[in-house]
């Protein structure tokens, strides 16, 4: 159902275009969004539910950082929206240092157990892993996230830190609108997995919204995490659960994986666009995919096409079928496979695929290029920013919504399917191997603009990400929004041909509009060729971002209207 839209055309939003020189204050001006854009100066949060936001908020008012306020929003919402992410989950951060003057980037993702080989898995019918099977299980990264993030810059003791959260889970939560939707649908597909119901649908339904909901479970295990620190996961009475689950119900896990389990700090990738350099994280995510598609949109006026053309919506979508070709055929775990980055993010090499986008037809296959020559998915993401200049931008997923659906109830919360997207054919970069990474969907994303920090913004959903992103960033650049309209504005998604397990889904892929589309607009990209099919307004995913003034040091935030989340400042 189309949800009803109030607009606000409010004093003080905040409209940025990319015609500004560096450091230039953004214009501020009326607009049409949602909502206004919320300004603060003292620090920043953004992120999908509310409550989360104000313990963000308190931590940063305590003293504590950016990160400091980051992990707190997180383990709220890792309380609040098990729908989305948790402890059973992956994590991966891009922040704003101001100390070294640069992006750094952490990979919070898990790694498959040693015991587990291709030749192990009952593949489906497509030949892809069971999604929601212990064949899809690999060792959870967020906690190792958390502790690697407050070990470098937490200010803070974890004990402040999770205090939030602790307290929802022993006292509850009043469970806010869209989660409780995506609960009441995720209980009739995982009510019969082992664990699933005894934690989270102990009346034997979804909790409704404005129920009060407990985990107690959960709050024994961020208990034990805030007093013995991340061990308690990875080298204690955590990982002995999981692991005693794991041979219960058919998995693979040992105590070595999460032993041996580690973050890893990484260089992000980056791309130019119309002035505005933005950042990514490098494979095993498909952040590369979103630069990919900005280079070969930069061939194009799209302010010309203008919103309201076939020809803009078009291009849009023939962009992400190429970027999103490589990205079948080369995104992986550089420590198995070598994905030649410098060689996608060749502007040369985007000419080329530029080139062959055509304006009269929807391209029917999407076919990798050659660089050396020239499912619902249900994720968190939030943002933060304080006063020091540091800025954060983390994302945390258990990849379909409660992940594989097996939980430990003990411990209050499910294991992630992210293993369901390693490809089972040899010889894909890709493939399923021991203790490797699988192809990531999560990425955050960082901005800046004459090398100084300018934006913390990302689009929550499968793969919707990098279409997302790249829609915010032309929205904002090309059509002048303001930050909260960047993210209302009518989003496209499409699901592409070739997936990361190397599996062909349907040729052409199938194309998702929403509603504000004009309607001549969509008959002209039927004419063209695009399979265009309805589908549920979740799929087009859910935006965070917070603006910094690089004049004033002001902060402005503008949060997803698809959601149920907050940006909010002091």
């Amino acid at each position: 159902m189309k949800r009803e839209k109030v607009v606000v055309a409010a004093l003080g939003l905040l409209a940025i275009t990319g015609q500004a020189a560096a450091g230039d204050l953004p214009a501020r001006g009326r607009g049409s969004a949602t909502r206004s854009v919320v300004w603060a100066r003292g620090g920043m949060v953004a992120a999908a539910q509310p409550l989360a936001v104000q313990a963000g908020l308190d931590i940063l008012k305590q003293g504590g950082n950016a990160v400091d306020a980051a992990i707190a929003a997180n383990a709220c919402l890792a309380v609040m929206e098990p729908t989305a992410c948790g402890l059973g989950g992956d994590i991966f951060v891009l922040l704003w240092d101001p100390k070294l003057g640069k992006p750094v980037g952490l990979n919070g993702s898990g790694r498959a157990p040693l015991a587990l080989t291709p030749e192990k898995v009952p593949p489906q019918q497509n030949g892809t892993i069971p999604l929601h099977s212990p064949y899809a299980w690999t060792v959870p990264g967020c906690a190792g996230g958390w502790f690697d993030l407050h070990a470098r810059y937490g200010k803070l003791p974890m004990k402040t830190i999770l205090a939030a959260a602790i307290r929802y889970a022993d006292e509850g939560f009043p469970v806010s609108p869209v989660i409780s939707s995506d609960w009441a649908r995720s209980v009739r597909v995982f009510k019969d997995k082992p664990g699933f119901s005894e934690v989270f649908a102990p009346a034997g339904r979804a909790p409704s919204e404005g129920e009060i909901f407990r985990n107690p479970a959960l709050k024994k295990t961020l208990a034990l995490l805030a007093e013995k620190g991340r061990d308690a996961f990875y080298k204690g009475p955590i990982a002995e659960a999981i692991v005693e689950y794991s041979k219960k119900h058919g998995g693979f896990f040992s105590l070595a994986d999460f032993e041996r389990h580690t973050s890893t700090w990484e260089d992000p990738i980056t791309t130019s666009y119309r002035g505005l350099d933005v950042w990514e994280l490098p494979p095993n995510g498909q952040g590369l995919a979103a630069l990919q598609m900005l280079n070969i949109l930069e061939r194009f006026d799209l302010k010309k096409l203008g919103r309201n053309s076939g020809d803009f919506w078009h291009v849009m979508v023939e962009a992400k079928k190429l970027a999103y070709a490589d990205r079948a055929r080369y995104y992986a775990d550089p420590a198995f496979a070598r994905t030649p980055v410098e060689a996608l993010l060749s502007k040369d090499y985007a000419g080329k695929r530029a080139a062959l986008v055509s304006m009269e037809k929807a391209a029917p296959i999407d076919s990798p290029g050659d660089p050396a020559a020239l499912s619902r998915k249900e994720t968190t993401y939030l943002c933060t920013a304080d006063q020091s200049g540091l800025m954060v931008s983390l994302i945390q997923s258990n990849y379909t919504g409660f992940g594989s659906g097996y939980v430990v109830p003990e411990l209050g919360f499910g294991i992630q399917n992210r293993g369901s997207q390693f490809a089972l054919a040899e010889g894909h970069p890709n493939r399923l191997a021991p203790a490797k990474r699988p192809f990531h969907t999560i990425i955050p994303a960082l901005v800046t603009k004459g090398g100084v920090p300018w934006m913390v913004f990302g689009v929550m959903g499968g793969d919707m990400q990098p279409q997302g992103h790249v829609q915010v960033i032309v929205n904002l650049v090309d059509f002048g929004m303001n930050l909260q309209e960047a993210g209302d504005a009518a989003r496209f998604h499409h699901t592409g041909s070739t997936e990361p397990t190397g599996t062909v889904m349907r040729t052409g892929g199938i194309l998702h509009l929403e509603d504000d589309v004009p309607a001549a607009v969509v008959e002209e990209l039927k004419r063209r060729g695009h399979t265009i099919e309805p589908t549920a307004v979740g799929t087009y995913g859910g935006y965070q971002a917070i603006y910094r003034d690089p004049a004033t040091g002001m902060f402005a935030g503008a949060t997803e209207k698809r959601k149920d989340g907050a940006a909010s400042g002091f």
